[in-house]
């Protein structure tokens, strides 16, 4: 979704607001207080909300800053996404080695190659492959294949229901999400999309309009997570709870490999440091980073989903702000081990 910019550029006038959700059990934890508000301090820059979850997967230690709340996941979704598909590849219903011919009318906007490769009906692709394009380098007409093949939005919420996951809703494909993002009203049916008809549209939004859309899309529950329910996805996926083994290792294996968010939970940490993850952003004040990371010297590894939403500032500063958060937790829970 980072090309998304380049359909709308606007200004969202929001509040600072910060305030933190509690600290689950851990509350009277004093090193755990000092990290929340070095976070507080940290997430100011943002202008906007930042809301953080944090697992310390060996030890247990977490730590949530506007846990409960809900943040426009952007492409964060492609985790829950890949959840829901790799769960039907366990339960032998679909094969990664499937191919799938990919339509004119899956050429859908925002970030990726396939709209920008493949512009001609007859090209097939297998689902392994869609998977790895969706997140690793958030390819969102490869998403909105794999969502269709993973049983929609609906399948993905069931699965986390059944996984005990709450605080995340999945709901739409990325194409009719931007289209509310920046308020393209007249989409139509699936059938008729197209890259070039969804482009003239968005073209045709007026600035108004796509201040009003971009403050409803906020209030719509849909497509929301809290950062605490994405972290417990990522605990859940960690333990094995939420997948076979082979589908766990293919999925984190991907997200080692994913190519985006450079400037974001990666941005600060020391080199060679693994991270696992997956990025979000909209043009609209919107950039996340959720993941798994590996500390040095066996100090085990610490879940972060962090999201920011309603920002005031550019995209390249809302990324300082993961990073300085992100680098924050890691020495904290790299010096602080119990």
């Amino acid at each position: 979704m980072r090309l998304f910019r380049a359909l709308v550029t606007l200004t969202v006038a929001v509040g600072l607001s910060l305030d933190p959700t509690p600290l689950s059990a851990q509350s009277g934890d004093p090193a755990l207080e000092r990290l929340r508000s070095e976070i507080q301090r940290l997430s100011t820059a943002a202008r906007g909300k930042v809301g953080v979850g944090l697992i310390h997967l060996e030890s247990g230690r977490e730590l949530f800053v506007n846990g409960d709340e809900g943040f426009p996941m952007a492409s964060t979704v492609k985790v829950p996404i890949a959840v829901q598909l790799l769960t039907r590849v366990d339960r032998g219903q679909i094969r990664l080695d499937s191919m799938i011919t990919v339509q004119p009318t899956d050429l859908h906007p925002g970030s990726g190659t396939l709209s920008n490769l493949f512009n001609d009906p007859g090209v097939a692709l297998s689902l392994r492959n869609l998977t790895e394009l969706m997140l690793l380098i958030s390819d969102n007409s490869a998403t909105d294949i794999v969502l269709r093949t993973a049983g929609g939005g609906r399948a993905v919420n069931e699965r986390l229901a059944a996984l005990g996951v709450t605080g995340i809703s999945a709901d739409r494909p990325t194409i009719q999400l931007i289209a509310d993002a920046i308020g393209v009203t007249d989409l139509g049916p699936e059938s008729s999309w197209t890259l070039a008809g969804f482009s003239a549209k968005a073209r045709q939004v007026t600035p108004d309009a796509s201040k009003a859309a971009a403050a409803a899309f906020y209030r719509d529950p849909r497509d929301m997570s809290s950062p605490m329910g994405m972290a417990r996805l990522l605990q859940k996926i960690w333990t094995g709870d939420a997948l076979s083994k082979p589908s766990r290792d293919l999925l984190l294996d991907i997200m080692l490999r994913c190519e985006t968010g450079a400037a974001r939970i990666k941005g600060l940490l020391p080199n060679g440091i693994e991270v696992m993850h997956k990025t979000g952003s909209l043009g609209i004040g919107v950039a996340n980073d959720v993941g798994i990371v590996r500390l040095p010297d066996g100090a085990g590894h610490v879940v972060m989903s962090i999201f920011v939403k309603e920002s005031q500032v550019d995209a390249p500063a809302q990324e300082r702000v993961i990073a300085q958060v992100a680098r924050a937790a890691y020495d904290f829970f790299l010096f602080n081990t119990k």
